[in-house]
């Protein structure tokens, strides 16, 4: 079993080991959920949690200055927020100053988070245009400077990253230098900034990781990111990667909201569309906290629970033609009325048959 130097990631990995035993598997790899703006909110966490959620989450990503900033404290605890009745995410934060990593850091401890991860992979051209995300990539000094910084409130912290900004052999200098900057846990998403999502994920570099890993820093755990669509992917994924500690899930969660579940099960519509009534309510709740919010960003979400079924199409339309929850709550009941009718015709049509 791997001894990592943090009791919170080794708690994690002792856990993950709870999960029932998998054949061709001596260890329980963790998983965890993506960091994605936008996405990861405390909202839409506690839907996944209520499908059947990961080991770990991520919050999205926060700027670290904006975190004690005057001006940008009240949006950034909106990002930030955790619901008493959700499990503790390991908070992300981007940026290249050293002195925003320091306080930033300090302000999370003392909000009760237990652990941070730096983000040193986002491809967005306004992030990397701020210095932060994917252009630590090519600023070694600064990446040094901002995980040190950060290390300072006395939290675990570790970095999510890619192979490379341009090219992925990069990778060669840029993840060793990582490795030796004493991080207990290490997610790559096997991909270059220049490549986007655009390609399938390099797994054929994984062995190459957990080589590096096991070199430098054998107490880091190493999480591996990209293309990973639910649990048994991921756990399949570590058979043939031996090595890996953890899999990180992140568009997956669009296809599937139930992707962490550990025994993979056909769900009803029923199931499916009261996560969405679900997120409406919390939705709600939490405008009514941090608002107001735009409604647009939640229309982003309709996608995830309406699929895979006869009508699914109309009903998406409709519900992106949606101004607000209550609005969406009324078609969402109206659909329900047509879909029983519908169904109780089709039940009757085949007793006629017979």
């Amino acid at each position: 079993m791997v001894q990592v130097k943090s009791a919170y990631w080794q708690n994690v990995v002792d856990e993950a080991q709870k999960h029932p035993a998998v054949p061709g598997l001596d260890k329980i790899p963790f998983f965890s959920m993506a960091p994605m703006e936008a996405v990861t909110d405390s909202v839409f966490r506690r839907v996944v949690a209520h499908a059947g959620g990961p080991d770990v989450y991520f919050t999205e990503f926060t700027n670290a200055r904006s975190i004690t900033h005057p001006k940008a404290k009240f949006t950034a605890q909106a990002r930030l927020h955790v619901a008493k009745d959700e499990k503790m995410p390991v908070a992300q934060i981007w940026g290249n100053r050293g002195i925003d990593f320091e306080t930033a850091s300090r302000d999370l401890k003392e909000h009760g988070y237990q652990a941070i991860d730096i983000n040193m992979g986002c491809p967005s051209g306004t992030i990397i245009k701020n210095g932060g995300g994917c252009d630590m990539i090519r600023h070694f000094d600064d990446a040094a400077t901002v995980i040190a910084s950060a290390k300072t409130s006395g939290l675990p912290i570790s970095v999510k990253t890619r192979l490379g900004f341009n090219e992925l052999d990069t990778f060669e200098t840029w993840i060793p230098f990582l490795l030796k900057q004493d991080i207990p846990l290490l997610t790559v998403h096997v991909r270059s900034r220049k490549e986007m999502s655009k390609v399938p994920a390099h797994y054929e570099y994984i062995d190459r990781l957990v080589q590096l890993r096991d070199e430098l820093a054998p107490h880091t755990l190493l999480q591996i990111n990209g293309d990973v669509k639910d649990r048994t992917a991921g756990l399949e994924l570590v058979r043939q990667h031996p090595g890996v500690d953890g899999v990180m899930i992140g568009r997956g969660i669009f296809e599937n909201p139930f992707a962490f579940e550990e025994t993979p099960k056909e769900h009803t519509l029923e199931e499916t569309l009261s996560l969405l009534r679900m997120q409406l309510d919390l939705y709600d709740k939490f405008n009514a906290d941090y608002g107001p919010l735009n409604f647009k960003k939640l229309r982003r979400f309709f996608k995830i629970y309406v699929r895979h079924f006869n009508y699914a199409s109309d009903l998406r339309i409709a519900l992106m033609d949606t101004k607000n929850t209550t609005q969406a709550r009324e078609l969402l009941d109206k659909f329900d009325q047509q879909w029983t009718a519908q169904k109780a015709a089709d039940t009757i049509a085949i007793t006629q048959d017979r």
